[in-house]
């Protein structure tokens, strides 16, 4: 009885509050103004921690940014990429493939 009480409390609480947001998360179907058209150099500058410095490797054997989503580590091994950066190129990779991560744009100087 008491439990049926507190959620019907709860549930006043949220049909009548002043804010009808105040017990949801707030989510925004808004894209990022950040996108930009994302190559291999974009995308290895937005992972960053020195991964930035294989571009030239990676365009030359690999070619477009759509191969290297799909690249296994053994093919990022034997062009000479040491492990720590071919971990974080796979790791943002797959976000990428999910949508849950982009190199962000550097803001235009005007």
């Amino acid at each position: 009885m008491a439990f049926k009480q507190l959620i019907s409390a709860f549930n006043k609480r949220l049909i009548f509050s002043s804010n009808p947001s105040s017990g949801f998360c707030n989510f925004s179907s808004k894209s990022s103004p950040y996108l930009v058209k994302v190559g291999i150099p974009e995308f290895l500058k937005g992972i960053g921690k020195g991964v930035e410095t294989h571009v030239e490797k990676l365009e030359n054997e690999i070619g477009d940014l759509h191969m290297l989503i799909v690249t296994r580590t053994l093919k990022l091994k034997k062009l000479g990429i040491p492990c720590k950066h071919r971990k974080l190129i796979l790791q943002h990779a797959h976000k990428y493939r999910l949508g849950l991560w982009r190199p962000k744009a550097e803001p235009m100087k005007g």
